[in-house]
């Protein structure tokens, strides 16, 4: 980023922070001349040589259809029948964000210059960006091994051959190679990934804060997160997670005994199974900030030596399992979460009435809380197990494996949900039990955070329901993530 409202795309540095961003719109694009002048280069070359050797999608077929000659002059012929071919049309419509992030992605990864386009196609790219017209993307037909599907419907409408979803851009005409070149990419399952990526960055990171008002109202040991404890065992994650939550609790120097000998496992070891998580993400964000700038369409053309590469690069493996390690890490953070507001419901936890009740004998409270956060946990449970231990064998055989890394992504999406239910499940109980104990926390930092969480969540003790808080509970914690 050079400005504040000014994306450069370079093919080079583009970040899961600039995606995101791009994604929330009022971001101009701007593409480095540097990285225009390559394109042309590159697209010179592929012309060049796919006029002395066959170069699989520009004079030939795809998929089991490489054999098969194809004219390289006949660009309406050949490369609009890829295109139209490809473009199932089927699932549901990609909302808005998801696609804005998809076209940056592509626009960055065609920018890298690997693919021999026209770079006409490249400038119309950028054009739809700048003038904010979306086309509409349908969410099926990818299995890992290329968005094929959504990015032909992307390059169709681009072409003219399809409407704009939001707003208009004078048709594109296709050159001899367009096609596979565009397709070639998985740039929609890369954004979506990066806009996941950086929701449970947020979730994981007001993780610390809820967890943190879950033991003031606990009494919990500032024992387990003892720095003398997690340089013995040095995770990276589990060492931030501690060192966070020393910071939140006791970064006053308080480091008194709880109310136990040693807490529940919601509590006591709460680094050991957050720290996971948070160093998925960070390698997640690594492996995708890869990928956004990888000129990794196949085939590879470079101008520096003129030659053309046939290759593997489509395959995207390494998000993939990045985004089933991450959910699974998720679905512990989550289980914990779950198990620290079943603590909160007990009186010899709390010292406070059953389910923090208040009212004549026998009153719910909040217990319908639990079963709200293991609906959740249930449903987070069901996303987290691994997409990508199937394959598939398809075109006549010749495409014997796929990584299922949009099905990973779409999990990961709906693991993203389901924890933050959980977690707003959690937030709800443990601002009650502190007003019901009419006990702020002692740091400076919690006690200005609980005092802000006092104000925006209501304060009705008798049974009601509980709705309404879950719903602004759960986007509170957004905010909490910064803390």
């Amino acid at each position: 980023m050079t400005d504040p409202d000014v994306l450069v795309v370079d093919g080079q540095s583009l970040s899961c922070a600039d995606i995101v961003r791009f994604a929330g719109g009022d971001v101009l694009v701007v593409i480095a001349p540097e990285a225009m002048a390559q394109v042309h280069r590159v697209h010179e070359t592929a012309r060049a040589v796919s006029a002395a050797r066959p170069v699989y999608g520009r004079t030939t077929g795809v998929g089991a259809n490489r054999d098969a000659v194809v004219g390289t002059g006949d660009a309406e012929t050949h490369d609009l029948r890829l295109l139209l071919s490809h473009a199932a049309g089927v699932g549901e419509v990609l909302d808005d964000a998801v696609v804005r992030a998809a076209m940056l992605v592509r626009l960055n990864q065609l920018a890298a210059a690997g693919s021999g386009i026209h770079p006409r196609m490249v400038r119309g790219l950028h054009d739809a960006l700048r003038a904010g017209a979306l086309p509409t993307v349908h969410d099926a037909g990818s299995i890992g091994t290329g968005d094929l599907s959504a990015l032909a419907e992307i390059g169709l409408t681009l072409a003219g051959h399809l409407p704009w979803a939001r707003g208009h851009l004078d048709p594109v005409d296709l050159a001899p190679g367009d096609a596979l070149a565009f397709l070639s990419s998985s740039a929609v399952t890369l954004a979506r990934a990066a806009l996941v990526a950086d929701e449970l960055g947020r979730l994981l990171g007001a993780a610390h804060t809820v967890a943190a008002l879950s033991y003031c109202a606990l009494g919990g040991s500032a024992e387990a997160f003892a720095e003398q404890v997690h340089a013995r065992r040095p995770h990276a994650g589990a060492m931030r997670a501690a060192a966070r939550m020393r910071r939140l609790l006791w970064h006053e120097g308080d480091l008194s005994p709880g109310r136990r000998i040693q807490d529940p496992f919601g509590l006591r070891a709460f680094p050991q199974v957050h720290g996971p998580a948070l160093d998925g993400v960070e390698h997640l964000h690594r492996v995708l900030e890869i990928e956004v700038n990888a000129a990794a369409e196949n085939p590879l053309v470079d101008a520096r030596t003129g030659a053309v590469f046939h290759h593997g690069q489509f395959s995207t493996a390494y998000p993939a399992l990045s985004l089933d390690n991450l959910r699974a890490a998720v679905h512990h953070v989550a289980e914990l979460s779950a198990a620290r507001l079943g603590d909160l419901v007990e009186p010899d936890f709390t010292g406070l009435t059953p389910f923090l009740a208040s009212g004549p004998a026998g009153s719910s409270g909040i217990m319908i809380l639990e079963y709200v956060a293991h609906d959740a946990l249930g449903r987070l449970r069901h996303s987290a197990g691994p997409v990508t231990l199937g394959t598939s064998v398809i075109s006549r055989g010749v495409e014997d494996h796929a990584s299922f890394t949009p099905h990973s992504a779409r999990s990961t999406a709906a693991a993203a949900a389901g924890y933050r239910t959980v977690l707003a499940c959690e937030l709800v109980a443990a601002v009650r039990a502190l007003r019901l104990a009419d006990t702020a926390p002692r740091g400076e930092l919690l006690a200005a955070v609980y005092a802000d969480l006092v104000e925006a969540l209501p304060d009705v003790r008798t049974d009601h329901p509980l709705g309404a808080e879950i719903r602004l509970a759960s986007e509170l914690v957004d905010g909490l993530a910064a803390v």
